[in-house]
């Protein structure tokens, strides 16, 4: 079973980080995701905001499920960089993560997220990355 079909089957439970965040797919398919996730104390900095890495964490996972899903049988991905932008901090509420692959190549994909207030839809964030296509071990 591929990481589509689990996440298919057994949603937030497929990947262990969704759970530990309790990041939520929302939906996925044509090189687009949308994740939901609360803010909790325990992810706030000092001065009671999300800390910023948090931002990039759940962009990087919007991003990843998005690229999945235009991966061939046997293709994978890793992360060659991400840049994140903050624009606005939030305290409290739910926030969504939309990925969006803006080019697929045979070897790089390019792609951004959005990470806006689930409340009121205002940008909080936004990433750019770049992922490396790789054979599955044993496929190639």
């Amino acid at each position: 079973m591929n990481y589509l079909e689990e996440i298919r089957g057994r949603g937030q439970e497929a990947n262990p980080f969704f759970c530990l965040m309790n990041i939520r797919p929302v939906e996925f398919g044509e090189g687009k995701a949308r994740l939901a996730m609360d803010v909790r104390d325990d992810m706030k900095n000092g001065e009671g905001w999300l800390q910023g890495g948090i931002f990039t964490a759940i962009g990087d996972e919007a991003i990843a499920l998005a690229i999945y899903t235009l991966l061939s049988k046997g293709e994978t991905i890793a992360t060659v960089s991400c840049t994140t932008h903050f624009i606005r901090g939030i305290q409290n509420g739910t926030i969504h993560a939309d990925g969006m692959v803006i080019r697929k190549g045979r070897q790089m994909i390019f792609a951004e997220a959005s990470i806006t207030n689930a409340k009121d839809g205002s940008l909080l964030a936004r990433c750019s990355a770049s992922f490396i296509v790789r054979s599955s071990p044993g496929t190639e």
